[in-house]
């Protein structure tokens, strides 16, 4: 019987393993993990709106200390394979833990930047097993 091409058809099998092959690596993490978020009920952060208080699982991207001759401020950034969130947290200069590739769970409210990208003040986390 030919196949279909469907997930569980040989074809679709060769499929799948050949794009994993080729694919951009880039994009394959985020697919990966905006499918890990998905799974664990998680909220997508391309689908958070300014305002809303939220729940999201990622990864830190980057990490960033400011000097000490300036106010006390650490950020990250957050990624969770759909878009990214800047994490501030005002009052710290380094978070024990908090490094680039390091999966967390975050909550807060998302709040709006001024070049229109999303933010979250302070945001309670969780450390997650890195990846």
């Amino acid at each position: 019987m030919p196949s279909t091409g469907g997930k569980d058809t040989p074809s679709g099998y060769f499929r799948r393993l050949s794009r994993r092959l080729t694919a951009d690596l880039d994009r394959l993490d985020a697919e990966e993990l905006a499918e890990t978020s998905e799974a664990s009920g998680a909220c997508q952060a391309s689908q958070c709106r300014r305002g809303e208080e939220v729940t999201m699982l990622g990864r830190l991207r980057s990490v960033e200390t400011c000097p000490k001759s300036a106010g006390a401020e650490f950020s990250a950034e957050f990624f969770d394979g759909t878009d990214s969130v800047s994490l501030i947290f005002i009052g710290r200069r380094r978070i024990p833990g908090l490094e680039p590739g390091r999966r967390i769970l975050v909550r807060g409210r998302v709040g709006e930047r001024r070049d229109g990208g999303k933010v979250i003040y302070n945001p309670y986390y969780e450390l997650r097993g890195n990846s």
